[in-house]
This record gives structure tokens, sequence and C-alpha cells, in this order.
């Protein structure tokens, strides 16, 4: 990234405490990017734990809620990029109430874009997940609709470019099953396992962080930025797993859980007809066409059905020995090894 242009400016992100706001923070809050980053979220007790924890004057806390306009609005103020993380993301939990789910992250988008563009927000960039691919959950199908809502606006907005990110499964963030394993090996119980031929993508906190950074610097309005990530089934990640700590605990199979997939998808198959590759990244142009069509036919699009959509059962499949090694870098993983 281009330091001499964002020494002075000031970045904000929303659901800042989460695991991508701590990875930000990580790779910026020691360097000379940004005069200022300002941490938006519900929860105090995690901002009071992260302001101790890392005693920097460069952050400022806010707190407040992606669904209240008028608080988003006041930290947006002076701000000059917004990276927008908040969400309720926890499967289960949205397939049981789902209006929340729409609440945060439709609607709560919504919100985080009006302020930006009100304050004259250079860019706004909008996590999404590879849930919203083919959605067959609420969570999925909110973030579906959340990335409606970010493209449309991006199509109106006077002074803010609004572009997203999609990305898998990250390795190890909160909620993910990677925490769970280790407690179940250190426990000594059943390593639970849903579905052992299910698959999904294996990226790491800093994949995710330099994908939005790559939409920070290359996007254009409207623009869905997604990473290519390898994939490995969930079988072959609990076996690694047992592997890398030397232990012998017993796989229960447990089912699928509320809203599950087999596998993930990160295109799909009519966004992959028209998406650029720019090497590790597939860029999806958002479709600009107005709803002035044409009297006497519809421009319609190239045969879709010779495209093939970008998941996790046809991305590169990992084995075991492959997942130890790429799971044996992640610091939770060394930190529990050193105990």
């Amino acid at each position: 990234m281009n330091q001499k242009n964002l020494k002075n400016k000031i970045l904000l992100i929303t659901g800042g405490t989460g695991s991508f706001g701590n990875a930000v923070l990580t790779k910026f809050l020691n360097t000379d990017h940004f005069r200022e980053i300002r941490i938006f979220s519900r929860d105090e007790k995690k901002q009071d734990d992260m302001r101790t924890k890392l005693k920097s004057s460069k952050l400022k806390f806010y707190i407040g809620d992606v669904r209240d306009y008028s608080s988003i609005e006041k930290a947006m103020r002076g701000v000059d990029y917004v990276f927008h993380a908040a969400a309720l993301k926890q499967v289960p939990s949205c397939e049981f109430f789902p209006i929340e789910a729409a609440k945060t992250n439709v609607f709560g988008t919504q919100n985080v874009i009006d302020a930006a563009d009100f304050n004259k927000v250079e860019k706004v960039i909008c996590l999404s997940t590879d849930k919203a691919a083919y959605p067959i959950n609420a969570m999925g199908i909110s973030k579906a609709l959340m990335e409606k809502v970010a493209i449309a606006a991006s199509r109106n907005c006077l002074n803010t470019t609004v572009c997203l990110t999609r990305y898998g499964n990250v390795m190890a963030s909160r909620g993910s099953v990677i925490p769970l394993f280790i407690n179940q090996i250190k426990n000594r119980d059943f390593l639970t396992v849903t579905d052992p031929k299910m698959t999904r993508f294996l990226m790491s906190l800093d994949d995710a962080v330099e994908l939005v950074l790559f939409a920070f610097e290359n996007g254009n309005p409207g623009d869905l930025f997604v990473n290519k990530a390898p994939a490995g089934t969930i079988a072959d990640l609990a076996q690694a797993l047992k592997e890398i700590f030397k232990v012998d605990n017993k796989i229960k199979i447990i089912g699928t859980r509320h809203g599950e997939k087999l596998f993930e998808t990160l295109c799909t198959r009519e966004e992959m007809a028209k998406a650029d590759d720019l090497g590790g990244f597939f860029r999806i142009p958002a479709d600009n066409r107005d709803l002035n069509y044409s009297k006497y036919f519809s421009k319609g699009e190239k045969n879709i059905s010779l495209v093939e959509d970008y998941n996790s059962h046809n991305t590169i499949r990992l084995n075991v020995e492959d997942i130890k090694k790429l799971i044996s870098n992640l610091s939770l993983i060394k930190k529990e090894l050193i105990k």
C-alpha cells in the first residue's frame, strides 16, 4: 500500500474487536499507515480488553451498533476509509433469529454506506462470505442481500466508492472449528465432525486482510473481490490436528448442523462467466445496466452452462500432510504447542 498517501488518513473498522479487526491492527498499529484507527462495536468489554492490551494512542473506540444510523454516523465523522466487518455470522444462531441477521447484515450495511456517503468517506470495503454464494441458510441469505445492497448503493453514492470482498472460512477465527478441535484435544474428548466429506476453504486471517487491502487499492464502485484458496475435508483437518498435537482422540460423526452445506462456493457460475482473473484473486465487476431495457429484446449473457462455479470441492484439495504444513503456521497452533 502507498504509505505516503495513508499517513494522515483515518480508518474506521466496524465490528473492529473481532478476529478481522485484530488482524488489521496487528498489521498497521505500529506503522506509519493511518494516523488514527477507530474501532466501532457494541461490546464495551472487548473494547476495554483491546484498549488495555494494545495501549495505543492511535486507537479510538466508539460504542454503537450499525443498526442505529445515528451512532455509526457520529463515528464516521472525519473518516477517510471504512472496513465494514460488523455482522452476525454464526450460522445456527441466524437460523433461529433470521430477522436479527437481516437487521445487522442488511440494514446495518445500508446505514454504514449512508453514513459514509454523508460524511464524504473516500472508500468503504464491505466484507462478505462464501455462504452468500448460492445461499441456503439465513446467514448466507442475509449476506447475499448485503452484497446486493452494497452494489446498488455503489451506483448512487455521490462521495464514496463502495466495493466488496468475499472470502471463505478463516482458520482459527472466532467461531471456527479449529479452536473447537483444540479444546476437545486438550479435554481428551471426541473430535466432533459433522460430515467427514464436508469441504471448506482454508485461509488465514492474513489472507483475509490481504484480500481487503487488494480491494482497497484496486476496487471500482460495485466490484466484488474473491481470493483463490485451497480446501480440505473436515475429516482431514481433524486428523491433521491430531497428528500435530500427537494425540489419539477418537472422531465422532455428529451430522450436519442447522443450515450447513456439504461444500462452499466462493464464485457462482454466473459470476465466473464475467469474472476477471487477477492471479491470486477474481474480480467480479458490478452489472451496471440500468432498468431501461430495450423495448423489443433483452440483451442476454454468454452461455453460462459452459462455465463452472468456483467451490471448495473443485479448488486445490489439500491432503492431511498439506493441511499440517498450512495450519502449523497459525499463531493459535504455535501458542498451544508451547504450553
